[in-house]
């Protein structure tokens, strides 16, 4: 058994949705490999970082990603597995690339409840004035508009005044 612990930068960009591990992007590697009847056993914690952009509000952002992972590198001739011992060396690029990709997020947010962009303005609900608009009316009901109590007025506006018969 030994183990080991090493950097070695991203050899291109690791994924293809909103974010992605960026080439030459350095990935950190804590390694235990296990010699076995089979092969080599290989049980190691990757970590790096992934970049790209909030998907409800378009932000840049950039999260630490930590997967662990542990595979068998079976010896030349061997029953077939999904990799293999070469010249007594074990090529780790595809295993770890494999279990970052996955554990990248599908839809990342830069907080857990990032309030997205205002579709009105487009602006980014978080950095708004404070001067709230109502939702937009809708032309064809305006008309109505002024059959409708104002909350601001203590009297309902119906279109005729209000008057009290003693």
């Amino acid at each position: 058994m030994r183990e080991f612990t090493f950097e070695a930068p991203a050899p291109e960009k690791w994924g293809e949705g909103l974010v992605s591990v960026a080439a030459s992007e350095p990935v950190e590697m804590t390694a235990r490999l296990e010699s076995v009847h089979e092969g080599i056993l290989v049980s190691a914690t990757a970590r790096t970082r992934y970049t790209g952009v909030c998907g409800r509000c378009l932000t840049d952002i950039a999260q630490p990603v930590e997967v662990e992972i542990q595979e068998l590198f079976a010896y030349p001739g061997s029953e077939a597995t999904d990799f293999e011992v070469q010249d007594d060396h074990v090529d780790l690029e595809t295993p770890v690339r494999d279990a970052i990709v996955l554990s990248l997020p599908f839809q990342p947010v830069c907080q857990p409840d990032c309030p997205g962009l205002d579709p009105a303005t487009g602006e980014r609900l978080t950095e708004s004035t404070g001067a709230h608009q109502g939702a937009p009316i809708d032309p064809r009901w305006a008309a109505l508009q002024d059959y409708t109590p104002d909350p601001d007025d203590e009297a309902p506006r119906l279109g005729v005044e209000n008057t009290e018969e003693s």
